[in-house]
């Protein structure tokens, strides 16, 4: 069960998500193109996954948790918030908006698996990270944050 729940866990978003292989700028360095999608693009051949993380991460709905505080946060600590609870902010074809990208409002399967449209296209399981770490989830769940907010990322807790 540890393997399926490393290979597909869902709930972080990752600045950096592909370490060596995804510049950030909208290009691996494979060449190819790759942009965000939404998780919705995943459900058709990863419906038992999709289902799983739907209903049981508390990330599936991320988005309105970050709303609630924005009130007491600056632009940069708001931003800040989006870049972990969001799919792709500040990244190529990642969440701009709520009214721009609602696909991408929540953290989801690319948060983790980062950007899915080659995969969608092509089906290719080289075309998406497949077997995740723990080094992926601590982008977004470092030590630091595990302290503050209590929370562990969703390989232990049935994110699949």
């Amino acid at each position: 069960m540890e393997d399926v729940g490393v290979r597909f866990a869902l709930v972080f978003l990752v600045a950096a998500l592909l370490p060596g292989a995804w510049s950030g700028t909208g290009r691996a360095q494979d060449g190819k193109e790759r942009s965000y999608v939404g998780s919705a693009a995943c459900e058709s051949c990863h419906e038992k996954e999709y289902k799983s993380f739907e209903q049981n991460s508390k990330k599936a709905r991320s988005y309105s948790s970050v709303l609630l505080m924005k009130k007491g946060l600056t632009k940069a600590e708001f931003e800040g918030c989006l870049k972990c609870h969001t799919a792709g902010f500040g990244e190529p074809g990642g969440f701009r908006s709520e009214a721009v990208t609602p696909q991408l409002k929540n953290a989801g399967c690319e948060s983790c698996h980062g950007p899915g449209s080659l995969h969608v296209e092509t089906g290719e399981s080289r075309d998406i990270k497949g077997k995740l770490t723990l080094a992926d989830c601590e982008k977004c769940h470092s030590a630091e944050r595990v302290d503050a907010f209590k929370f562990k990322p969703m390989i232990y807790g049935g994110a699949h």
